[in-house]
Formats: C-alpha cells, sequence, structure tokens
C-alpha cells in the first residue's frame, strides 16, 4: 500500500482516485463509513481509492501543549487502512503552509490541479481551510466548480449520539477498554519499542517490557488484562499492564509495563503493541514489596482468567 505525502506530485497511477478526508485518527465506526463509501464508490468506477490524514493533527498544531490525545500512529493507520480496501494513504501535513490554505485553495489548487482527485468523501461535520471557512457544502460547490463529485456520509449513530474519538478518548479515560473497543471495532493498542527500566520487576518475579507513552493518550492511570504481539515476529502474547507513573517506587516515571505470562525471552529494543482488554484497578501505592507482589499475584490471576475467557 502506498503511503503518499500531499507535498510530493501523485503517482500517475492513483490520480482520477476518489479520496476519502477527514483526520480518521481512531479509525473508528463513524470513519469506517466514510471510508467505506469512498471504497465502494472507487470500485464501483474502477479508480484508485485514497485515505487521507491529517499529521500532525489540526489540534496539536495550534495547541502544541495539549495534553497528549493521538489514538493511532501513521503506522497503525496505514495498517487499517489497507485492511479496509484502500489503495494508499495520503499524509496531509499540517504545517504552516496548509493551516494558512483557503478553503478555495484547498479544492481548486491541492484537491484538483495537484492531486487530481475525481471524488470527494467526507463526514457531514467536516469543516477545512483557513480559519475553518470549508463545511461540506462549501466543499461541494467548489468541487462542482473543479469537475470534482463529493459525498457526505452522515454520523454513525450509538445510543443516541455520533460515534467519535471523544466518545473514544473519554471511555479511555474513564478505565473502560471495552467500551473503547465497542466503538473502535478493535482494541486501543500503543505501540512501541521496548526500553530499559529500572528493573524492579525481576527482582519480585514480575519482569516488564517497558515502553514509553510518546504522544498516545494516556488511558485511566491503573492495571490492565492486555495482550501483546511482538511486530517482528507476530508473536502474540497475553499479560497483565500497569500504565501510570508507579507511585510505590521513587522517583515517579511515566510508563506503560507489560508483564507477559509464561514468557521468557528478550524483548529490548524490539516494536511491541499492546492492547488493552480489560481494567482491573486503579494504579494505588503500596507500603511495602510483598504487599505489592500479594496484588500483583492476585491481578495476574483476574487478567488470565478474563483473557480466557474472551
Amino acid at each position: 500500500m502506498r503511503w503518499l505525502d500531499h507535498r510530493e506530485p501523485l503517482p500517475e497511477p492513483l490520480r482520477g482516485a476518489i479520496i476519502a478526508l477527514g483526520n480518521f485518527d481512531g479509525f473508528h465506526l463513524g470513519h469506517q463509513a466514510v471510508a467505506g463509501e469512498a471504497i465502494a464508490w472507487a470500485r464501483a468506477e474502477g479508480r484508485p481509492a485514497i485515505i487521507a490524514t491529517f499529521d500532525p493533527h489540526p489540534v496539536r498544531y495550534f495547541q502544541p501543549d495539549a495534553a497528549p490525545f493521538t489514538l493511532t500512529t501513521l503506522e497503525q493507520r496505514q495498517e487499517l487502512y489497507l485492511a479496509a480496501g484502500a489503495s494508499a494513504m495520503l499524509v496531509l501535513h499540517f504545517d504552516a503552509a496548509l493551516a494558512g490554505t483557503t478553503a478555495e485553495d484547498f479544492v481548486s489548487q491541492l484537491m484538483h490541479r495537484h492531486l487530481g482527485v475525481a471524488g470527494i468523501v467526507t463526514g457531514e461535520d467536516f469543516t477545512f481551510g483557513k480559519g475553518r471557512a470549508g463545511n461540506r457544502q462549501v466543499l461541494a460547490d467548489l468541487a462542482s466548480q473543479n469537475g470534482i463529485a463529493t459525498r457526505a456520509v452522515a454520523p454513525v449513530m450509538d445510543c443516541g449520539a455520533p460515534i467519535s474519538s471523544s466518545r473514544i478518548r473519554q471511555a479511555l479515560r474513564d478505565g473502560d477498554p471495552v467500551e473503547a473497543a465497542r466503538l473502535l471495532t478493535r482494541p486501543y493498542a500503543v505501540r512501541g519499542i521496548v526500553v530499559h527500566g529500572d528493573k524492579r520487576g525481576r527482582t519480585i518475579g514480575y519482569p516488564t517490557a517497558n515502553l514509553e507513552l510518546e504522544d498516545y493518550l494516556r488511558p485511566h492511570y491503573g492495571i490492565y488484562a492486555v495482550t501483546g504481539t511482538v511486530l517482528a515476529t507476530r508473536q502474540q502474547l497475553a499479560g497483565a499492564a500497569n500504565i501510570g507513573i508507579r507511585p510505590s517506587f521513587d522517583p515517579p516515571r511515566e510508563l506503560l509495563e507489560p508483564f507477559f505470562f509464561d514468557f521468557a525471552g528478550d524483548l529490548y529494543g524490539q516494536e511491541i503493541e499492546i492492547a488493552f482488554r480489560h481494567f482491573l484497578r486503579s494504579e494505588a501505592k503500596f507500603d511495602t514489596l510483598e504487599a505489592l507482589t500479594r496484588q500483583m499475584d492476585a491481578d495476574c490471576a483476574e487478567a488470565r482468567r478474563l483473557l480466557a475467557s474472551a
């Protein structure tokens, strides 16, 4: 699957594509509906299907100090878009130039002249252009003037409200990965390189594979039943993980620390992905290592039970 940069010329075989436009960070059910419409339209007309995404997210550009909120990396998005049936992922690099592009130029210069798209699919609430001056109707009018067809997809409703990235982020902050997974159609997953920690886990029989959280949204700090994938080998693992600042140890350090059951290998330097399956309890401080170990024994037993029943 092609990974395209909007600042570069589009390969000729991908011109005339149908493009799904949006942030598509979580690629949840609502995003999948927009992408699915674009892919079905493209296949019906024998055209390439492109799913676009913004990087960084416009919120990150305008509010660089905002708390981390990313649900997927670009690499994860590319895999999700490929699985959905797209021909390519287009990364719209959100910088000063793109932020200052008017709605008119976004359509006539970028979509029409530079990318040569034949059709554009968005959600009904899509906004674009400098100052967010463009909306669904503005897009339809400008696109028509440039020979581009457009379609807008209604929100996917659930329990009386649209499915949105905001709902998923709130579910994760509330410690409800099951609800987040229902809206995403897959578990929320954090990907990263295993780094060295202080190795205290080894001294109490619970060696962990430590990941920095980087730009990912922080779920509610606590203990989770998780599954892991070693990306190089696709090895599947099961375990329990702490995400938080480890209040029982000094100094505090924010980490995702999965302990994998029945695993004794060396994961340092490898890229792994941790999927959050079930929330067990909030992070807590223990006065002794013995008390901490007893609780970890109980946590692991519960994680094993939950994962076995899935």
